[in-house]
């Protein structure tokens, strides 16, 4: 009895709650919270329209600093926003270029590429993948413990290869089973696995990045750990290239005038191969264009000094030029037959005299040759007397 008089009084304090709100609140449907229902669909297309994703890479690592960089200096919003990434690494940044939504751009390693053919995990890889041009150089850092003298030094001991994903674990890997040196791989961040050589739980750190990396130039040199040399061997001539670290890079891990050999691999600023009448290939195209129109703007202080090691123009062998770069690229080259023109040309002014003496201004010079040429067309490449 007392329950079912309990039920009645909640029942009718209910109903009479239901009753003093107004009709609305009782029917109102909650309102979608996204942008289009908010009267905001025109900025969340302009957001979109222009915006490139670029995959860079571990905090620690050079790739996303230049992602950051390239962020900052080809910014044109609403016309261009270039959104950097922190990913995986060299090797993820393949596989998130491929699949993952929002990413148009990505910076990985000419060895990448070529390990997914011979493997054969990216099915038609070389359809898919097409290059804006090859970058900078990545170099390899193997830091090690006091008792570690040579790279032989480290068969059967654990060595960190950073996270799976990241260059040291492709390029690492590639390199020591090239040498034929057995170390126990694992996986850990770089500071972390740094933490574990204090104390001895790992033997040295590999790390596949461009020279000077914070992860060292900031580090706290600890009684003895050093770098390694890394031979360029006869096995590692494919695609790697010999360098070396110095003090200039790493001044608290190196004395002066020292320097320690290693071997470097280029980058690789890559893109999906967009078909060119799609919106993704348009927003690519657009990024492609502002990063020419703008390059010299990298090779100035406070950028990365490797940017001036990169040539727009720079090929990757086997690989297929992104047709928009090829397109720019073309549109700067001279052609052939004018470039043997202009050098019959410079022959034939030199044997000329100005009246007067003066020197021909650039307008005066410009309007000549072009005549010049119309002259050698004319008359069978016969310069005119």
């Amino acid at each position: 009895m007392r329950v079912g008089l309990l039920s009645c009084v909640v029942a009718a304090v209910t109903a009479l709650a239901a009753s003093l709100l107004p009709a609305t609140a009782q029917t109102a449907k909650p309102r979608s919270a996204t942008a289009a229902a908010a009267g905001e669909g025109g900025k969340l297309q302009e957001s979109n329209e222009w915006t490139v994703g670029i995959a860079g890479g571990l905090l620690e690592g050079t790739n996303i600093r230049f992602a950051a960089e390239m962020a900052k200096v080809l910014d044109d919003r609403p016309n261009l926003r270039v959104l950097p990434m922190v990913t995986y690494g060299a090797l993820g940044n393949i596989e998130d270029l491929l699949y993952l939504r929002g990413v148009d751009v990505t910076i990985t390693s000419a060895d990448v590429l070529d390990e997914f053919v011979r493997n054969g995990t990216l099915a038609n890889i070389k359809n898919r993948i097409r290059y804006i041009c090859s970058f900078y150089i990545n170099e390899m850092h193997v830091y090690v413990r006091p008792e570690i003298r040579t790279l032989e030094d480290l068969a059967g001991k654990k060595v960190s290869f950073n996270t799976v994903g990241s260059a040291a674990n492709l390029t690492g890997g590639i390199v020591f089973d090239r040498l034929k040196i057995g170390a126990e791989k694992v996986f850990i961040n770089n500071s972390v696995a740094l933490e574990k050589m204090r104390s001895g739980e790992i033997a040295g750190v590999v790390h596949v990045t461009g020279k000077p990396t914070d992860l060292f130039a900031k580090f706290k040199p600890e009684p003895g750990f050093h770098f390694l040399p890394v031979p360029f061997a006869r096995s590692l001539q494919d695609y790697y290239v010999p360098t070396k670290l110095t003090s200039q890079d790493y001044p608290n891990l190196l004395k002066p005038g020292e320097t320690v050999e290693t071997i470097g691999v280029p980058q690789v600023l890559a893109v999906y191969n967009w078909s060119p009448e799609t919106e993704r290939y348009r927003r690519v195209s657009r990024f492609v264009e502002y990063l020419f129109k703008r390059f010299d703007q990298f090779k100035q202080p406070p950028f990365h000094p490797k940017w001036n090691e990169i040539n727009l123009a720079s090929s990757l062998p086997g690989w297929t030029r992104f047709r928009a770069a090829e397109e720019l690229l073309a549109s700067t080259r001279a052609p052939e037959a004018d470039v043997a023109v202009k050098q019959q040309f410079d022959q034939w002014m030199s044997a000329k005299t100005v009246p007067g003496g003066r020197r021909m201004s650039e307008d005066e010079t410009r309007v000549l040759f072009e005549q010049f040429r119309d002259w050698m067309k004319r008359d069978g490449g016969q310069p005119p007397r």
